[in-house]
């Protein structure tokens, strides 16, 4: 049995699309108003139950904002009693209230995650599309720091916001945060081709990553960027003086002292959750999906059981298998410690098998004349770009 074939690590359930906010980048496109279709409060239980039977022990609350359901702390007790690990991902709006986090509270919360894609207000409420929301985040991280909830920050790196990550950076270190998930915009919902990073500047934000993890305090994890995880293990490998030979595979398996070298995330799975492969997220009308950013719909949790279509469905299985791989990536030596981003390749080439696009990094058996190059946007880079200043390194 390969790696998470089993059931995944963590669930993500959309509990709705109703979101007050109209974020640029938003992947649901949520609207004001929920979906009659959304699942019920007792068909959520049933998933919750089914979840745990399936073996995965951490559950995630989204949305659009997960707040706009009324039940939504039913579901959570619910799903804090039946064994599993909750953590919640609102959006700063007026239903962020004291009384709201304090409830969390009690009830054992995993973990709460906010949102911060600027270190002013003027870049963060263009991210959110509505002002105010900067300050409201800042004034929920301190009453969550008062009740000394585990607090992860949530960044989504784009065009936009590229120059302004160190300062983003620096913020998260005064407030004490657990964890720094940085997103890498994939182009599926209202986020757009053009607004993604290029290849070269996606590298630059990895080796800072790298650089950044360490010095501070706070764990960062990416997501649709497993490419942090080869990032790591060249550098690790430069400073030993190895390499790994041409034709062969780093199989993180057979190297567990080196492995042990490289941190906490990669010492928990020797191969990255990914899209699909460790991964699965439920859509607020019970559609399954690899991702929330890859819209490749595997069935409807009130049709097939959860675990049969995480275990059983050809794209997932395929998706769990390194070697099924297309193009570079199936060439790449790192490719059982990475994989690259599948919805990445399937938002810009239609095939969650290809290879990533925003990947620079070209194996020593593809040929340099053989290498992708990245796709051309389909409509013209908007005129009016943010500033883009080098990324620091000390």
């Amino acid at each position: 049995m390969r790696h998470f074939d089993d059931h995944p690590v963590l669930v993500i359930w959309e509990v709705t699309r109703a979101c007050l906010l109209k974020c640029r980048h938003c992947r649901a496109r949520a609207q004001y108003r929920r979906d009659p279709r959304e699942l019920s409060t007792e068909e959520g239980k049933k998933l919750i139950r089914d979840i745990y039977d399936m073996g995965t022990r951490l559950l995630v609350f989204s949305g659009g904002d997960a707040l706009m359901r009324e039940d939504l702390f039913e579901l959570v007790s619910y799903a804090r009693d039946t064994g599993l690990e909750v953590a919640l991902s609102p959006s700063a709006t007026p239903l962020v209230t004291e009384a709201v986090m304090e409830r969390a509270a009690e009830l054992g919360l995993h973990r709460w995650s906010f949102s911060l894609d600027g270190s002013t207000r003027e870049i963060h409420d263009a991210f959110r599309g509505f002002r105010g929301t900067y300050e409201k985040t800042v004034w929920a991280i301190g009453v969550l720091r008062r009740l000394g909830m585990p607090l992860q920050v949530n960044t989504v790196v784009s065009r936009f916001n590229l120059h302004d990550l160190p300062n983003i950076a620096r913020l998260l270190e005064s407030w004490g945060v657990e964890k720094w998930e940085v997103f890498f915009l994939i182009p599926t919902g209202r986020a757009r081709t053009e607004d993604m990073v290029s290849p070269e500047e996606f590298e630059s934000v990895l080796e800072w990553l790298v650089d950044l993890e360490q010095r501070v305090p706070f764990e960062i994890k990416t997501t649709e960027a497993p490419q942090i995880r080869r990032v790591r293990l060249q550098r690790l490998l430069r400073e030993l003086g190895r390499e790994v030979p041409p034709g062969e595979v780093f199989v993180p398996e057979d190297e567990p002292e080196l492995v042990a070298r490289l941190g906490k995330a990669m010492r928990r799975y020797t191969r990255g959750v990914n899209d699909g492969d460790g991964f699965l997220f439920v859509s607020h009308i019970g559609d399954l999906y690899p991702s929330g950013f890859l819209p490749y719909r595997l069935g409807n949790v009130r049709e097939t059981p959860i675990a049969e279509i995480y275990r059983n469905h050809p794209l997932l299985r395929a998706l769990r298998d390194p070697d099924r791989l297309e193009g570079k990536c199936r060439a790449c030596e790192f490719r059982y410690v990475c994989g690259g981003s599948r919805a990445r390749a399937f938002a810009l080439t239609g095939n969650p098998l290809a290879a990533d696009p925003s990947c620079p990094y070209v194996p020593p058996l593809w040929r340099a004349d053989r290498a992708e190059a990245p796709p051309v946007p389909s409509e013209g880079r908007d005129t009016q770009d943010a500033p883009q200043a080098p990324l620091e390194t000390s």
